[in-house]
């Protein structure tokens, strides 16, 4: 038998070698994608996936009574790479099963000011139906659009600017309120399938903003109705992106006024942005199917200064239609606004006087100062 000689050996052992490397990398390549497909797929279940004919039978706009399944809520997508989220998720089911959750929630609350709701009950079919009408509304004549006027300072049209010139936007100043929403469809003349979802959206993202109200309040230890009786504004956002505009603010960086905004935004379009707890600006990805959750002054305020009032803004990353729905818990109507007792302690002195929605609203308004800095002036100095 001929001995192979030793330079043709070395090339077979360097082709072996090779052979070895390339499956090794091939390996972990699959252990990789099989590790990230694993993890999506258990958030996808913990989510509660909906299926092609739930998501069929989600345009029957009949809210479901009774306990909550998962088969009846209005999950998140499990389109697209979830576990770029960075906020924290917070899945509404898990508070009648779970209290180790509300301490979750207020984690939340405490560390980011803002959160990701899943598994909240409104349908899929109703958050779509919505848009459109959104859209709809917006291809209305100017004129049109301006006779939505204000029960107070911003509650009504905001026609592109000098300072926005990008931006406009339709509201209401209580969509719990049915004279409210009575006006609102008289303003614009709605038809009557467009009132058919606005009333029934506004009902269930009403129900939606008070259960959150109660379950933060629980997160404190407090049992409270207190944000029944507080209007819950809607806000309807269309922004006007053109290459022109890319790279530029959509929204210039600021904290909301009231306690808690419900946000819907564009499941497709992004350009929202939180900034963490380090100062440092996050992207807010769109996750179809999901609401995001952002905290106000009057969270921080109510709260003894525990819950944060995250500052947030939106940047045009493209050239593109963009709308998002906004849902926000604001104040009282009538008396002041300030920290329950139980929050109140020798460690947790009382930190901000007491003051009424309306004035604080003007306060921001005068000073202008946007990004919670008023909440400074109201601060009591021991």
């Amino acid at each position: 038998m001929n001995s192979v000689k030793p330079s043709r050996l070395y090339i077979y052992k360097f082709i072996l070698l090779c052979y070895i490397y390339e499956n090794q990398i091939h390996f972990f390549q699959k252990l990789y994608h099989g590790i990230r497909a694993g993890i999506r797929l258990i958030l996808s279940s913990m989510a509660g996936e909906i299926s092609s004919s739930e998501k069929d039978r989600s345009t029957n706009f009949q809210l479901p009574k009774g306990k909550r399944t998962s088969e009846r809520a209005a999950n998140m997508s499990t389109e697209g790479d979830n576990s770029n989220h960075v906020v924290p998720i917070i899945d509404m089911q898990e508070f009648d099963q779970d209290v180790e959750h509300y301490r979750k929630l207020r984690e939340a609350a405490e560390e980011w000011g803002c959160f990701r709701v899943v598994n909240h009950n409104i349908p899929v079919g109703l958050m779509t139906q919505m848009k459109k009408v959104v859209s709809e509304l917006f291809e209305l004549p100017t004129e049109t659009k301006r006779h939505n006027i204000d029960l107070i300072t911003g509650s009504g049209y905001l026609a592109p600017n000098v300072a926005n010139p990008n931006y406009e936007s339709l509201g209401l100043h209580d969509l719990g309120s049915p004279q409210n929403l009575g006006g609102f469809f008289s303003q614009l003349d709605a038809s009557p399938h467009q009132r058919e979802i606005l009333e029934t959206y506004a009902q269930a993202i009403h129900e939606l903003a008070l259960d959150l109200g109660k379950n933060l309040a629980k997160s404190m230890g407090l049992v409270t109705d207190l944000f029944k009786e507080w209007p819950c504004q809607l806000r309807m956002n269309k922004y006007h992106f053109t290459p022109e505009t890319v790279g530029s603010s959509g929204v210039l960086v600021h904290s909301d006024c009231g306690f808690l905004t419900i946000v819907q935004d564009d499941e497709k379009v992004g350009g929202l942005e939180a900034m963490d707890n380090l100062g440092a600006f996050v992207p807010i990805r769109p996750w179809p199917g999901t609401f995001l959750v952002n905290l106000g002054d009057v969270a921080k305020l109510w709260s003894n200064g525990r819950f944060l009032n995250v500052k947030h803004r939106v940047e045009c990353k493209e050239s593109s239609i963009r709308f998002s729905i906004a849902s926000s818990i604001l104040g009282p109507n009538e008396g002041v606004m300030e920290a329950p007792p139980e929050l109140v302690d020798t460690e947790h002195p009382r930190l901000y006087a007491p003051i009424t929605y309306e004035d604080y609203r003007k306060l921001r308004h005068t000073t202008k100062l946007a990004t919670g800095e008023a909440l400074e002036l109201l601060r009591i100095h021991s």
